[in-house]
């Protein structure tokens, strides 16, 4: 593709982002507005201009599913050979490359999840704790490792942060000291740990750092709103003294402070890089243009940003309803998905958002009622499944003997040599979802852009396990607002929208609360064509009264 046509599908905005490619580039993105697009066609462009080389490029993601969504579309634009990334994924391949070489034995291993050694240490002092305080732990020891403050500091200031679990802060800081020793005394890592180690050994040996300097030389930066203080001195190494960096971000979707993120970096870029480009990225192509609408509401007066312009068509305005208890509003959203499914609307295309986990139990019960299929993200994860690991090592095997063969034929066999048929089984239960499961890696297969060799198909699926870039089912999604950031679906319901979880009871100042509209804001831009809002006057019927959160004033007023 020749450079000038990358450049011919962007807006005024997009393209002036694109063609900057000299220096530090700070993209301020409103929700919808293209951004993916915009870093994808900015390095396609840099590539073709011959300001960038492919294999010298390190773009930095947030979650692994936005890394392996910015591979797919570098590809359809012709591009491989880009390093893209989570920065723990970075670290970490880092970490296992140099470790060996200095400290002569292979870099410890690392720990899917912090709860089970939290559950260990817990038990050897006596304490008993469910599954949200356990989360809640975790949630601060993360704040605590990407804040950059040791165990001793934290000791001084534990008394002075929001309570946690309900624990003493005395305790707080012993259950931290247990984990620590604990996962030491394992050989393990967590993924702060990875970031710490690998930030430790580029500082302490500088033939690593040179060889990282010299292999990555550009830096792209996404979600650069939400980076914390150890990721930025991490990224500040990596660059050295270049200013090659362009990052992207959007103040009005900071909702990770609780783990030490902050905004603060993407507010000061100008005043760090004075020769920075910035450009506003305001033309939002996600949503019709009442839930754009209501979304500027939420923004006014928030930050600095300009509104955003909607490109889409005209739609229905945005359904608020109150119910009498928690168990009315999960059947009227439950029966509404139901008619909207009548109606022909994907599963897929639906989603259901709430502020905390707890709060997806009666809408649950009442989607299975009317026998409603759905997904909740945060579950099983799709690659540990037994009888997709099954299907993985047969593609190794019939790879290794024919790894030039049409692919769509071979995944084919493969696949019907485990059970699996072109149709679904009538009835639903286990068999159904282990088609289901298998089937998606048909899907997979689908969704590429070329004709591949069952050899580049394997090799596809090792780089999404490795990523945990899992296949969309074909459900309706139930998901936290804070797992929703980054996907968008054709119709959204917020559910539970009561002061107390929205904003969450334990945010009290000024900054938390904002942080908490913020939230309510990333939720209402999830949604391109409809969206219902909802809350209960009650948990249960007569039951203790709960108030419509105050952000729904912010949007009826």
């Amino acid at each position: 593709m020749q450079a000038e046509q990358i450049l011919e599908r962007l807006d005024p905005e997009q393209r002036e982002a694109a063609i900057s490619l000299v220096g530090p580039t700070c993209i301020l993105a409103g929700a919808g507005t293209g951004k993916t697009r915009t870093v994808t066609h900015r390095i396609a462009y840099g590539i073709a201009k011959g300001y960038f080389a492919a294999n010298r490029i390190l773009a930095l993601t947030y979650t692994n599913r936005a890394a392996g969504e910015l591979r797919a579309r570098l590809r359809q634009l012709g591009i491989t050979g880009v390093s893209v990334k989570t920065f723990h994924a970075a670290a970490l391949a880092q970490l296992q490359y140099f470790w060996p070489q200095f400290a002569g034995i292979p870099a410890p291993s690392v720990i899917e999840s912090k709860a089970k050694l939290i559950f260990q240490v817990a038990d050897s002092l006596k304490l008993k704790f469910d599954t949200a305080a356990i989360r809640d732990i975790a949630a601060e020891i993360e704040w605590r490792k990407f804040s950059m403050i040791s165990l001793d500091d934290y000791e001084q200031l534990a008394a002075s942060r929001p309570k946690v679990a309900g624990l003493s802060a005395e305790v707080l800081v012993q259950l931290q000291r247990g984990y620590e020793e604990a996962k030491i005394s394992s050989n393990r890592l967590d993924w702060e740990d990875v970031l710490i180690l690998t930030l430790g050994m580029l500082r302490a040996e500088p033939r690593a750092l040179a060889h990282v300097q010299q292999q990555y030389r550009f830096f792209t930066v996404d979600e650069y709103q939400d980076i914390s203080p150890l990721q930025h001195e991490l990224l500040d190494l990596w660059l050295g003294d270049h200013q090659d960096l362009c990052v992207v971000g959007d103040p009005n979707q900071t909702i990770y402070s609780f783990t030490g993120a902050t905004s603060e970096y993407l507010h000061n870029f100008a005043n760090r890089y004075e020769s920075a480009t910035l450009v506003s990225l305001t033309r939002n192509y996600r949503s019709t243009q009442e839930i754009v609408s209501f979304a500027n509401k939420l923004t006014r007066d928030a930050t600095d940003m300009s509104p955003l312009v909607s490109q889409g068509t005209l739609g229905t305005a945005p359904l608020i309803r109150a119910f009498d208890s928690l168990a009315d509003e999960a059947k009227a959203i439950a029966k509404s998905i139901s008619d909207r499914l009548e109606q022909g609307i994907s599963p897929a295309e639906i989603a259901v958002l709430y502020r905390v986990n707890g709060q997806a139990e009666p809408i649950e019960h009442a989607l299975s009622a009317l026998g409603i299929d759905y997904q909740v993200r945060g579950g099983e994860r799709y690659f540990s499944r037994q009888d997709v690991q099954q299907a993985l090592a047969a593609f190794r095997v019939e790879a290794l003997s024919s790894p030039d063969a049409p692919s769509f034929e071979a995944v084919s066999k493969v696949l019907r040599s485990l059970g699996w048929t072109t149709s679904a089984p009538a009835e639903r239960g286990a068999a159904y979802e282990r088609w289901e499961a298998l089937n998606a890696l048909m899907q997979i297969l689908e969704e590429q852009v070329e004709e591949l060799t069952l050899s580049d198909f394997s090799k596809e699926l090792e780089e999404r396990v490795r990523s945990q870039h899992e296949p969309v089912k074909a459900a309706v999604t139930l998901a936290t607002m804070h797992s929703a950031k980054g996907l968008e679906w054709d119709v959204v319901y917020l559910a539970g929208l009561t002061d107390g979880y929205l904003p969450i009871g334990y945010a009290k100042t000024e900054t938390e609360i904002a942080e908490e509209r913020r939230l309510f804001y990333v939720g209402v831009t999830r949604a391109r064509k409809q969206l219902s809002l909802s809350y209960p006057s009650a948990d249960v019927p007569g039951g203790r009264k709960r108030e419509p959160s105050r952000f729904l004033k912010l949007v009826t007023a």
